[in-house]
């Protein structure tokens, strides 16, 4: 397993910010969800601990649908959704960081591998 390291994220204006701990990703998943898919999200699942929000809590605002099984905020400032807060299918806090987020990491060079969002 590879080493974990701390990277840092920001919605488009930097209001929310956040870092997360994880091992640096061996590939980037592209969900199948509608949300997803019309978003581009390439995207890394961590456990829900691993994400420590730094900035813009209060500018949040959740949205769910479907099955509400997720949650997904968005600033209201610029409408970026840099993560989703859920579960994984034994019911432990999981999050799914959009990588396109990350200060200073390109997922595009990363393989990319589909994640059934849309049958979860």
């Amino acid at each position: 397993m590879s080493d974990t390291k701390t990277y840092t994220g920001s919605c488009h204006c930097g209001v929310v910010r956040y870092e997360v701990t994880m091992p640096a990703p061996q590939q980037a998943m592209a969900c199948n969800c509608s949300i997803c898919s019309r978003t581009g999200w390439l995207l890394a699942f961590v456990a829900g601990a691993d994400l420590k929000l730094l900035a813009g809590e209060g500018e949040l605002t959740d949205y769910q649908f479907g099955k509400k099984r997720s949650h997904h905020p968005f600033c209201r400032v610029c409408g970026v959704r840099c993560f989703s807060r859920g579960t994984d299918r034994e019911g432990k806090p999981t999050v799914a960081i959009n990588l396109r987020c990350l200060a200073g990491f390109d997922p595009t060079t990363l393989p990319v591998k589909t994640f059934d969002g849309a049958s979860y």
